[in-house]
């Protein structure tokens, strides 16, 4: 018979065997989210549109990713992690295959728009897994590695996908992303599991918790129940002080930034954006493992957020910094926006075991609303400060432009910082 209490947990190797199936999905999730920007020429050129078109051909990802955070908590708690990213991997596949073939806009942005629905489910079914096969001590540090795998697949999405599209075309490179999308989808039905116990091993979750599961749970019921609990709304709205900025400059208006008002080349300023995300990618796990570590979740992100606001407030507002400088206070941001990783394990701990995925989901949301609100945001207030001037028919932004955009990153920053200040400490254990 089972005796309630924590059982030891598998083996880790079989651990991060399992997890890593799981993250490999991730991995292709943040591949798909930043691939149109080194296809951008190829696609307005096969399609016949302009920037704006492209622009909202690359947001659809973010529409249906945003709007199935809290579906996807639901049918975590719901269906456990197997079921949920090898359906999700195997959905995103199929929308991967309508981009790559699609013969006209309308079924390009189908294909664009399913892919964003579908690999939402990557990052809530890989913490899944680290809740189930991993020890709680270690919880923050996985959950941080996911972040760093999700930035590698950025990373691919760089300079090796856009060889592949000057080599074979997009749409064979895609097609090939998708059909990899296809092996995984399979890999994690045959190999991964929900719980170690189903492949023999005992587990870190209490036995009580596998034996008796709660009941499901309906989506309003289980949002109503989760958002009682005052840490779920405020790491909601918290993250995306910390990713916005992060994602906003690296991922559209940094480039133009760095070129325009510290006269570096393009390339050179993409290094540098690429270096915030590789920075932020080592934050995460980083800063993940001090705080299982340390025991501490609060004051640990508290500081993250404020070394960010100060990183970031210096970049904008000190003119003409040394590039030396520069650089570092570049990486320091990234390093320091790590600390966004520990919302998860914070909102985790802050709900009952079996709302987990649900707090992850919400979290999760709350984390993509940071660039999903702030690009555009930040596009609309440079706009409305253009003085007129043009190069070469593109639009130049001034330097009061760029700060007074960069300004409502700044805001939601030191936002974040404050109402982390209301939060309650779970000591890295689950409140009563």
């Amino acid at each position: 018979m089972k005796t309630a209490g924590i059982t030891p947990g598998p083996p880790l190797r079989a651990a991060w065997t399992v997890w890593g199936l799981g993250a490999s999905f991730y991995l292709l999730a943040f591949f798909q989210r930043v691939a149109p920007a080194v296809m951008t020429d190829a696609l307005m050129r096969e399609f016949q549109i302009g920037a704006a078109a492209l622009g909202n051909l690359s947001a659809l990802y973010f529409y249906s990713y945003v709007a199935m955070q809290i579906p996807t908590g639901i049918i975590a708690d719901r269906w456990g992690p197997r079921r949920l990213l090898s359906l999700g991997a195997l959905a995103a596949a199929c929308g991967t295959l309508i981009f790559a073939l699609a013969p006209d806009m309308m079924l390009v942005g189908l294909g664009r728009f399913l892919i964003g629905g579908s690999v939402a489910v990557a990052f809530v079914g890989c913490l899944q897994l680290a809740n189930n096969w991993f020890p709680p001590r270690l919880y923050g540090m996985v959950a941080g590695m996911a972040l760093l795998v999700g930035v590698i697949g950025a990373v691919c999405a760089g300079p090796p996908l856009r060889l592949g599209v000057d080599a074979f075309g997009w749409r064979a490179t895609i097609l090939v992303s998708g059909l990899a999308t296809i092996l995984v989808a399979a890999a994690i039905w045959v190999f991964v599991r929900d719980h170690p116990y189903e492949k023999g091993f005992t587990g870190p979750l209490p036995t009580a918790d596998i034996d008796s599961p709660a009941a499901p749970v309906s989506i309003l019921t289980g949002i109503r129940t989760v958002l009682r609990y005052p840490n779920t709304i405020l790491l909601f709205l918290i993250p995306g002080g910390v990713v916005g900025p992060v994602l906003a400059f690296a991922g559209l208006w940094g480039v133009p930034y760095l070129t325009t008002h510290y006269g570096l080349p393009p390339a050179r300023a993409a290094v540098l954006t690429t270096a915030l995300l590789v920075a932020w990618a080592i934050g995460g796990p980083v800063l993940g493992w001090l705080s299982d570590r340390t025991g501490r979740r609060k004051h640990l992100y508290i500081g993250g957020c404020a070394a960010a606001l100060a990183c970031w407030s210096a970049i904008v507002f000190i003119p003409r910094l040394s590039l030396p400088v520069l650089v570092v206070l570049i990486v320091l941001a990234g390093l320091s926006s790590g600390c966004m990783i520990i919302s998860f394990a914070f909102a985790k701990e802050s709900v009952p075991r079996h709302l987990s995925g649900t707090a992850t989901g919400i979290t999760n949301m709350g984390v993509m609303m940071g660039p999903t609100l702030l690009q555009p945001a930040i596009g609309w207030v440079l706009d409305r400060h253009w003085t007129g001037i043009l190069d070469q028919g593109v639009r130049v932004y001034g330097l009061d432009a760029y700060r007074a955009g960069f300004a409502l990153m700044m805001v939601w920053a030191a936002l974040s910082v404050i109402l982390l200040v209301f939060t309650r400490e779970t000591h890295c254990k689950p409140l009563d």
